[in-house]
């Protein structure tokens, strides 16, 4: 049996926009429940929406972002469904017109970059949030403060052959958000959340069979969708093996991801667009937008985003692609590094150093390179004392922890406790020739090849000198001197 997985993604983004998405409370995580609401977001009869600019302005830098078709009439409609914490027994959303629609991006994948289509991005209003506290009140409590956010639905065509690709599509989708400023995409606090659909291609004899979609909810990180996905893929093969069940036979069903036991759970089937009653939204006028404007929102708030980035830091620096993909990871963190490696004539070794020494400060904290204390010319001085050999590296590591302290310069630090090398070659020379002549037995051991009779000398060569030596030119000067011996 020759199968493939087929894997669709579902991601809903909450704007980081200041007021809601049809009413003008703020757009806030968090906070006292129902704190920030409003006759309009909790349903109240006689209360009208209104439309937040800046949700149409999001979507059509998102639909530019991803190289979709943006649709210059905005229509919403309404989704009816019934649940606790949809206090209209609507959502306000978008269902035959989306306002962006034959999109796609880039992903990095094992073979290189695969392309992975978007069928459609269209806006809508969150829901509130149940919570579910003790079970022995038997009662449970809605907070209402994020009904009404604006969210923007992405939604992938099922090209996501595995967990792999799928959480590589999820964080390129991440950091275009967040290159935009549109969104934080926190799964954490709930910015970011993604349902899953997944099922099999199966071709027995030349005949195509599709087992039925499992559409997964509830998956709060990257690891839980990749386990999910895997999960659902051999569970799919063995009900197939077992009973055969197609897609045309059963359909789609909702399924729920237990992390703990690492299995997925049916929960229902899955509702069609019959069982949701979409109808115009009677409240919200069609919103004709020129085409100068959808353009325009491109030419004032497009940013060079992370693919881009990475061949344009590639080609300009010489940097590898595990250093490219990390530094483009964080915009701020490819501003910080472009900063730093201007007065730098070796931008490589500054990669090196922000993503080594650096990254690990800011992981140690938990704090974004927003919030580090160090400035870019501080970095790149340091790197240039190590470039031209005036400290080494493990000079330049101790250094660098008491700048951290102290928020000063390295110069300020290296002249204080007279740290900067010794690079005359005469000097060091002169050095080289002192061991030699007091070590006759390391000089036969090296040309019996024995190894370790270079490192006892170069021991006895930085003891003599305080350490202070250039090591590399150190090293240089003894191998050239070994081979007249």
């Amino acid at each position: 049996m020759e199968y493939k997985l087929i894997v669709g993604l579902e991601v809903h983004v909450q704007l980081g926009l200041k007021t809601k998405a049809f009413c003008r409370c703020r757009n806030d995580f968090g906070g006292i429940p129902n704190s920030r609401t409003c006759p309009t977001c909790l349903g109240l009869p006689g209360a009208l929406p209104s439309v937040n600019k800046e949700l149409i302005n999001s979507a059509i830098l998102a639909g530019h972002a991803t190289n979709s078709e943006i649709r210059n009439i905005v229509k919403f409609d309404r989704k009816h469904y019934v649940y606790p914490d949809l206090p209209k027994g609507y959502q306000i959303s978008q269902n035959d017109e989306p306002i962006c629609e034959n999109g796609f991006i880039f992903i990095k994948t094992y073979s290189g970059l695969k392309k992975i289509n978007i069928v459609r991005i269209h806006m809508e209003e969150d829901s509130g949030k149940s919570l579910h506290l003790l079970e022995s009140e038997n009662r449970s409590y809605i907070d209402f403060n994020r009904a009404g956010a604006p969210l923007l639905e992405i939604v992938s065509s099922p090209d996501i052959n595995s967990g792999e690709e799928a959480v590589a599509y999820l964080i390129a989708l991440r950091e275009i958000f967040r290159y935009l400023d549109l969104s934080e995409c926190s799964m954490e606090n709930g910015s970011f959340r993604c349902d899953v659909n997944v099922n099999l291609l199966i071709n027995e004899n030349s005949i195509e069979y599709k087992t039925p979609i499992a559409e997964i909810k509830n998956l709060n990180s990257f690891k839980s969708i990749k386990s999910a996905i895997d999960y659902e893929e051999s569970r799919q093969k063995e009900e197939w093996i077992l009973h055969r069940r197609t897609f045309d036979s059963i359909g789609k069903y909702t399924m729920g991801f237990d992390d703990k036991r690492g299995v997925t759970t049916l929960q229902r089937s899955k509702e069609t667009g019959a069982d949701y009653r979409y109808m115009k939204e009677p409240d919200l006028p069609l919103i004709k937008l020129d085409y100068a404007y959808i353009e325009s929102i491109k030419d004032n708030r497009m940013v060079e985003l992370p693919l881009d980035a990475r061949i344009r830091l590639k080609k300009q620096y010489g940097l590898s692609d595990f250093d490219v993909v990390t530094l483009t990871s964080d915009k701020n963190l490819v501003k910080y590094f472009e900063e730093t490696a201007m007065d730098s004539s070796d931008p490589k070794r500054v990669a090196n150093w922000i993503l080594s020494e650096v990254l690990s400060v800011l992981n140690d904290k938990e704090i974004s390179i927003l919030n580090f204390s160090l400035s870019p010319s501080y970095i790149s001085e340091l790197v240039e004392f190590i470039v031209s050999g005036k400290v080494s590296g493990k000079i330049a590591k101790e250094v660098f922890l008491e700048m951290l302290e102290r928020n000063v310069s390295a110069a300020i630090i290296i002249n204080e406790k007279n740290l900067e090398q010794i690079s005359d070659e005469s000097f060091i020379e002169s050095i080289v020739i002192e061991v030699l002549n007091e070590n006759p037995k390391s000089i036969e051991l090296y040309k019996k090849g024995k190894s370790h009779a270079i490192r006892f000398m170069m021991g006895q060569i930085m003891c003599k000198a305080s350490g202070k030596v250039n090591p590399i030119l150190a090293n240089e000067i003894l191998i050239g001197k070994l081979r007249d011996v």
